[in-house]
């Protein structure tokens, strides 16, 4: 698929007995598994990979992301500070 060439896979994990499974929501067919000695063991890492980071996005965004507001912001600064003489003292 063209989004995960792109963006690259977005796994999913879940458990199954102590088996630990991923795949890609996308659909591509990409994913494998993994035993592990124990059902509970291979729960604790599903749970802990399986989870988005998209909840603390805005508290830690990407600078590239950023990059066009800050340059936004650079240019309206410039262009008030030469229109007024007096803006820089």
């Amino acid at each position: 698929m063209i989004g995960c060439r792109v963006l690259g896979h977005r796994y999913r994990f879940r458990a199954v007995d102590a088996e630990l499974r991923w795949y890609c929501e996308r659909g591509c067919g990409a994913g494998a598994s993994k035993r592990y000695p124990t059902a509970e063991l291979a729960a604790r890492y599903a749970t802990a990979l399986d989870r988005e980071d998209r909840a603390a996005l805005g508290e830690r965004a990407p600078l590239l992301g950023l990059l066009p507001l800050r340059l936004w912001r650079s240019l309206g600064r410039k262009r008030q500070g030469s229109r007024s003489p007096t803006a820089r003292s």
